[in-house]
């Protein structure tokens, strides 16, 4: 069963990249600046990903 398996770093990293880009996404209609700093930080862990590859 798959229950206890533990994921890659590839896969948290994916997770981490989703979450900030929601954020981006949910800080843009409020706070421009927090959202491009939300953005820049999703665009650094995607270079991460890439790097893994």
């Amino acid at each position: 069963m798959g229950w206890f398996s533990k994921k890659s770093p590839k896969e948290k990293l994916q997770k981490k990249y989703e979450k900030l880009l929601k954020e981006s996404f949910e800080l843009s209609t409020t706070n421009r600046a927090a959202s491009d700093r939300k953005r820049s930080e999703a665009e650094d862990v995607l270079k991460e990903i890439e790097g893994l590859d």
